[in-house]
């Protein structure tokens, strides 16, 4: 078996083959997509070739993967860690690179396909437009902080009334000037932000798993394709526990000889922006109506405000590996609040409004149905607390007795009085 590493620059990659034990050079070949390929037909089928998971890593895998037995896409993290100090060249990177795959010990990267990277980067963009935003808000914040203005009169510096507080104040010239440009600059991130929101809604409302993920309180679209785009393949997760541990959602375990384990934060590990966008649902979920609302509240008692929202967005996750490994919708869903959302993706897309005209589905349902909605939420809530209740009253049990009313004879539990 041939394994070849390559060390990928943007002007070249370095070369290294591993075969029968030993590790050679390979020389070094242009980061050009028809040097690549004739490149890669010249490599014998059966070849393995590796290497690291960069910028432009997929491109290169997606250009050779036709001509080669096998492409490897290597965890960079991983491959750092495995790397002896001293002497650092791209030809002993590359060198590594084959050494680990034929040994057996490479992390390898999942690559996703192309609607996956697509989405990724609508993720990407949108993210950076909105950071570039909001510098332009703060830079605003900062004249108004340095001239000692007091707190605006309005809600929304950036609105219209906002506007109209900015134009009507006494600065220096150099100050009108800075405000004048962050707000042309605003004004351009907006347009900006609306296009690419308008097709992460196209998107969204073409993708079942997606549409599924909406009937989430606190979901949106944005929400939405920045999970799936961050997910990829729901089946490449065997448990909702490894896709915790993907998202950095889990916590950090210390353990060493017989002393008990400590757990600290949580890892912080694999996407950051799917990590983000879930905690935000999350502060959303803590003042909704509904069992995670409850279990919020629970968390926050003991552990404090912050501590409760990550553990609402861990179990948010966990939530949306069963949605999606089952084809199923959100439990206490809020069908008229998923209407709304679907109808304003709709309209972002270009839909025709139906102001004036009766449709045959209320888009937007009547108090009535929204009231009914949010009494069920009430009693699944109350469920909650009363589950809560029962399991601490009775202490932890195994088995079916686990739930209480789902049997009449439950499952005696561990060193009670019942077992003496």
């Amino acid at each position: 078996m041939i394994y070849i590493g390559l060390d990928v620059h943007r002007d070249y990659c370095e070369v290294a083959i591993a075969e029968a034990g030993q590790v050679r050079a390979g020389g070094r070949i242009a980061t050009n997509p028809s040097v690549l390929e004739s490149w890669a037909r010249e490599v014998a089928d059966e070849a393995t070739v590796v290497l690291e998971a960069t910028a432009n890593a997929l491109a290169i895998a997606r250009v050779i993967e036709l001509h080669v037995g096998q492409v490897v896409l290597a965890d960079p993290k991983a491959v750092r860690a495995a790397a002896h100090g001293g002497a650092k060249t791209d030809r002993i990177d590359a060198a590594l690179l084959a050494r680990l795959c034929a040994s057996g010990f490479l992390a390898e990267v999942w690559a996703p396909d192309e609607a996956t990277r697509a989405h990724r980067r609508l993720v990407s963009r949108r993210m950076q437009l909105v950071h570039q935003r909001t510098r332009e808000k703060n830079q605003i914040h900062a004249v108004l902080y340095r001239g000692l203005i007091g707190r605006p009169p309005v809600s929304d510096v950036f609105g219209v009334g906002g506007r109209a507080w900015l134009a009507a104040l006494t600065l220096p010239a150099d100050e009108r000037l800075t405000i004048d440009g962050c707000l042309r600059q605003i004004d351009l991130m907006d347009g900006e932000i609306a296009i690419v929101e308008a097709e992460i809604a196209r998107r969204v409302l073409g993708s079942p798993e997606m549409r599924r993920l909406l009937t989430i309180p606190g979901v949106n679209a944005v929400t939405a394709c920045s999970l799936m785009a961050a997910i990829g393949d729901i089946a490449r997760f065997p448990s909702a526990r490894h896709l915790v541990g993907y998202l950095g959602l889990d916590p950090r375990v210390a353990q060493s000889g017989p002393g008990p384990a400590r757990h600290g934060r949580i890892s912080k590990q694999g996407p950051g922006y799917a990590r983000h966008v879930l905690v935000e649902a999350a502060w959303h979920l803590g003042r909704t109506i509904g069992p995670l609302r409850a279990f919020h509240e629970r968390v926050r008692a003991r552990r404090g405000a912050n501590v409760a929202t990550v553990a609402v967005a861990r179990k948010l996750a966990v939530i949306c590996w069963h949605m999606l490994t089952k084809n199923e919708d959100y439990a206490f869903a809020r069908p008229s609040l998923t209407r709304e959302k679907l109808r304003r993706l709709e309209l972002m897309t270009g839909a025709e409004r139906q102001r004036g005209r009766r449709h045959p589905e209320r888009v937007f349902a009547p108090r009535a149905q929204h009231e009914a909605e949010r009494e069920l939420a009430r009693q699944a809530e109350a469920a909650y607390l009363r589950l809560m209740s029962d399991w601490h009253q009775r202490g932890a049990q195994v088995g079916a007795g686990a739930t209480p009313g789902r049997v009449k004879t439950p499952t005696k539990r561990r060193g009670s009085a019942a077992d003496l």
